[in-house]
């Protein structure tokens, strides 16, 4: 099985915090609009399904392990949410091959938080991706949080980019992030192996995130391509050549962060100039959603071969 955010059953970091939101749930004191912003990757999801699990698992058999920081898989909650049948959790994220969160995928959460659940228990609304709400989402989203309900949670993930101030004006933030040994034990966690055994160390930096290190070994294993003995200019080289950038619309973000960082690696050796007129075009690929054909030809030509 695939480990994602909803059925990672252990909290392998941000344990710190999660106490702390326990500690202010416990004295009614949780903010009902928290924001978590940091890099991609670093596990602020899983963070929030683990406070989401302890609140919906209190009073249930098989409840969340607070000394080990983990989710029991028999608990009735944790199965409801992986199903999508849960009728206190509802999550909003970017669906493939959109390139925003629409108007629709509010409107349907809005829809269901006003439908009575069986229990008194809290309702969350989980949104991950959340800079990638558009402004009529964001609109109709704001109607619905200005709502006072003491029993309704709102968590948004934001993964660095710029969210409009009329929303995170209205959230708690907490930033949260890893050190580079922080990041190095998650992955090494993660994939029950060090690291340097399975990954070339041209790959193994400060700049990747250990969910992402774990979903490009995954997309390898998955595609015969040997980590270990290869090269970043090489891995960059098969995902334009193969296509896969465009094939695997859901690891987008995770090829484009190697490019990125490829392009920082070679910055000592070719005019800054360069970098930086790059970045700005994934920026606006990335934004607009525009066709990626010319900029891998004028990659290709300029940085990988020039």
């Amino acid at each position: 099985m695939k480990i994602n955010p909803s059925n990672q059953l252990e909290l392998l970091i941000h344990g710190n915090i999660l106490k702390n939101f326990i500690f202010l749930y416990q004295e009614e004191k949780l903010p009902n609009k928290i924001l978590l912003k940091g890099q991609k990757g670093i596990g602020k999801s899983t963070l929030a399904y683990h406070l989401i699990n302890f609140v919906l698992s209190k009073n249930e058999d098989f409840p969340y392990d607070i000394d080990q920081f983990k989710i029991d898989e028999k608990n009735r909650s944790f199965k409801l949410i992986n199903n999508g049948s849960s009728p206190n959790f509802f999550l909003v994220d970017l669906q493939v091959d959109k390139k925003n969160i629409n108007i629709d995928q509010i409107r349907n959460i809005i829809q269901d938080l006003k439908k009575s659940s069986l229990n008194n228990k809290p309702k969350f609304v989980l949104i991950d991706n959340s800079e990638y709400l558009n402004k009529n989402s964001i609109n109709i989203f704001l109607k619905e949080i200005e709502e006072p309900n003491d029993n309704i949670y709102f968590i948004l993930i934001q993964n660095q980019k710029t969210l409009l101030s009329t929303l995170t004006s209205r959230f708690i933030k907490f930033n949260i992030n890893l050190t580079n040994k922080e990041s190095n034990l998650v992955i090494n966690k993660l994939i029950n192996e060090d690291i340097h055994n399975l990954v070339n160390s041209d790959f193994i930096n400060y700049y990747f995130s250990p969910g992402n290190v774990y979903r490009m070994i995954m997309f390898c294993d998955e595609n015969n391509i040997d980590l270990k003995n290869i090269k970043l200019k090489e891995f960059i080289d098969i995902l334009i050549k193969n296509n896969h950038i465009k094939k695997q619309k859901d690891l987008r973000y995770v090829f484009y962060e190697a490019i990125e960082y490829f392009l920082k690696k070679k910055s000592i050796l070719f005019n800054m100039d360069y970098y930086n007129y790059f970045i700005k075009k994934i920026e606006k690929i990335n934004k607009f959603n525009l066709d990626e054909e010319s900029f891998f030809i004028e990659f290709n030509d300029k940085i990988l071969n020039g």
